[in-house]
C-alpha cells in the first residue's frame, strides 16, 4: 500500500481498521462488570469465571506471533476479513453458550481471530499516510485502542443491567458487519511479503511458556502458590518453556520475529514499556469496577460511570496529540504522560470506604489524561527507527507483549487482593472481637445474635479488601515510577523513510 492514497480512501481505511481493533480491544474489558452475572447464569465459582477474562487475552497472546509470518504469506486484507470473520462469529458463540467451558473455549477463539487485528490496523494506517504524519496516524488508531477497553466496563454494565450478558458479545455482530464491509471496500489487495520458513520451535515454546505461566498466575491464589505441585510444576515448565523461546530465537535463521527488532534500542524499550503499561493499565481496569460494586455497594451501570470519564480524557488527549507537528519530541511527551498516571494513581491511595462517586471520577480523568499521552507517542517512537518492512512483525511483537502483561497484571491484582485480604482480615479479627468497644459500638446487642456475629465477619472482610485494593494501587505505582527513567533510553530519530 502506497503512501499516495487517495484522502477519502485513507479515510474510509482509517475508520475500517480503527473500528475493527477498536472492537477487539474492548472485548478485553467489556466483559469485567458483568462477571457476578456470568457467574450466576452458569453456576461457575469466582475463580472459575475469571478465566472468561483471561482465555481471551491469553487467546491474543498466543496468536500474536503468527501475525508478522502471515502478513508475510498472505495479504494483509485477507487475513483482516478473515480475523473480522472469525471474531463476529465466536462473538455469536460466546452469546449462545449454556455452560462455563462453551464460554471459555468461545473467548479463547474470539481472542485467537482479534489477535491480528490490531497490529495489522497500525501497519496498515502507517501505510497509508505520510511519514511525516505518522504520529498523528498513531495518535488516531491510539482513541480506538485506548477509549475501547476504558470505555468497556461503562457499557457492559449498561447492557449488564438493561438487557443481560449475553448482550455483552453480541453487540459486536453490527460492528463486525460495518468493519468487515469497509475493509472489503477501501482496502487492496497487496502483495505477500517476503515468505520465510515458519519458525515452529520458537512458536510452540513460546505458548507454552506464555500459557503455563498464565495458568500457574490464575490458580496460585486458590493452590497455595508453591505449596501445591501442580503450581510448581507450571512455573518450571514456563521457565523452561520461555529460556528454550529466547536461546532459540538467539540462534535460530528464521526466528519467529526478526533479530534486527532486538537490536533496535527503541523497540527494545518500547516493548519493556509495552509489558508494563498493560499491566497497569488493565490492572486497574479490571480492579475499579468490582471494587466499586462489592466495597461501595454501586450497580453495575454506576460502576461503569465511575470509569467513563478515563475514556473521555484519554480522548482528548488523543486528539491534542494529532494536533502537535511531527517535529515535536515524542519523547517528552511519554514522560509527561507518565507523571500524570502516576498522579492518578498516587490519588487511589487516599482512598476509604468513605469515598464518593466523585473521587472516582476525578481519578478516572486523571489517569485517562496520563494515557492519551503515553501510548500514541511510544508507539511513534518504537516504529521511528525501524525499516517500514518490519511494522508488521513489530506491531505484532509490541501487541503480543501488552497482551501479555495485561493478562499477567489481572491475575497478579487478582492474586494480590486474594492473600492480602485474607490476611488482613485475620490482623483485623486479632484486634476486634465481639465483646470489644469498637464492635460494640458500632454494632450494639445485634453481636449477641448469629446474624450479628456475620454481620461483623463481613464488615472486617470489607475492611480487609480496602486495605487489599491500597496495596494493589501502591504496587502498581511502584512499578510506573520504575518505569519513568527508561524514557532516557530511547532515541529522537525521525521516522524512517519509505
Amino acid at each position: 500500500m502506497s503512501q499516495g492514497v487517495p484522502v477519502l480512501r485513507r479515510l474510509a481505511i482509517t475508520v475500517s481498521v480503527t473500528l475493527a481493533s477498536g472492537m477487539a480491544m474492548l472485548d478485553q474489558n467489556i466483559a469485567v462488570v458483568a462477571l457476578p452475572h456470568v457467574q450466576g447464569g452458569l453456576s461457575a465459582s469466582p475463580e472459575q469465571v475469571s478465566w472468561m477474562l483471561t482465555s481471551y487475552i491469553l487467546g491474543m497472546a498466543v496468536m500474536m506471533p503468527l501475525v508478522g509470518w502471515l502478513s508475510g504469506r498472505f495479504s494483509r486484507k485477507s487475513i483482516f476479513l478473515t480475523s473480522i470473520l472469525g471474531f463476529t462469529a465466536t462473538s455469536m458463540g460466546c452469546g449462545m453458550a449454556t455452560s462455563l467451558p462453551e464460554l471459555v473455549i468461545m473467548r479463547l477463539l474470539q481472542g485467537m481471530f482479534a489477535a491480528p487485528m490490531p497490529p495489522l490496523s497500525q501497519s496498515v494506517l502507517l501505510d497509508s499516510y505520510p511519514p511525516d504524519r505518522s504520529s498523528q496516524a498513531m495518535a488516531v488508531w491510539s482513541m480506538g485502542a485506548l477509549v475501547a477497553p476504558i470505555m468497556g466496563p461503562l457499557l457492559g454494565g449498561w447492557i449488564t443491567q438493561e438487557m443481560s450478558w449475553r448482550w455483552v458479545f453480541y453487540i459486536n455482530l453490527p460492528i463486525g458487519i460495518i468493519a468487515g464491509t469497509g475493509v472489503i471496500l477501501s482496502m487492496r489487495h497487496e502483495k505477500a511479503g517476503v515468505d520465510r520458513p515458519f519458525d515452529v520451535m520458537g512458536f510452540a515454546s513460546l505458548v507454552i511458556g506464555l500459557g503455563a505461566l498464565q495458568l500457574a498466575l490464575d490458580r496460585g491464589p486458590s493452590l497455595d502458590w508453591l505449596a501445591s505441585p501442580e503450581i510448581c510444576v507450571e512455573l518450571m515448565v514456563a521457565a523452561m518453556g520461555l529460556w528454550v523461546f529466547f536461546t532459540h530465537s538467539a540462534s535460530a535463521a528464521h526466528p519467529l520475529f526478526d533479530k534486527a527488532l532486538a537490536r533496535d534500542r527503541n523497540m527494545l524499550t518500547a516493548t519493556i514499556f509495552a509489558f508494563f503499561f498493560g499491566m497497569m493499565m488493565n490492572g486497574v481496569i479490571a480492579v475499579l469496577p468490582a471494587m466499586m460494586q462489592r466495597l461501595f455497594d454501586y450497580p453495575a451501570l454506576t460502576a461503569g460511570i465511575g470509569s467513563m470519564p478515563r475514556g473521555f480524557s484519554s480522548l482528548v488527549m488523543m486528539i491534542l496529540m494529532a494536533s502537535l507537528p511531527a517535529r515535536f519530541d515524542a519523547r517528552i511527551l511519554l514522560a509527561i504522560g507518565m507523571v500524570i498516571y502516576a498522579i492518578g494513581l498516587a490519588t487511589m491511595l487516599s482512598f476509604d470506604l468513605s469515598q464518593s462517586l466523585y473521587s472516582f471520577v476525578i481519578t478516572s480523568l486523571i489517569q485517562g489524561a496520563g494515557l492519551g499521552l503515553m501510548f500514541a507517542p511510544l508507539t511513534a517512537v518504537a516504529f521511528s527507527t525501524l525499516s517500514p518492512n518490519l511494522r508488521s512483525e513489530a506491531a505484532a511483537a509490541l501487541n503480543m507483549v501488552r497482551f501479555a502483561g495485561s493478562g499477567m497484571g489481572i491475575a497478579l491484582v487478582q492474586a494480590i487482593l486474594s492473600t492480602n485480604t485474607a490476611a488482613m482480615h485475620g490482623s483485623l479479627a486479632e484486634h476486634i472481637t465481639p465483646d470489644g468497644p469498637v464492635a460494640r459500638e458500632a454494632f450494639g446487642t445485634a453481636l449477641d445474635s448469629e446474624a450479628g456475629l456475620t454481620v461483623l465477619d463481613a464488615e472486617l472482610t470489607r475492611q480487609a479488601a480496602m486495605v487489599a485494593h491500597l496495596d494493589v494501587f501502591l504496587l502498581l505505582l511502584g512499578v510506573l515510577v520504575l518505569c519513568i527513567p527508561l524514557v532516557l533510553v530511547l532515541r529522537g530519530k525521525k521516522p524512517a523513510a519509505v
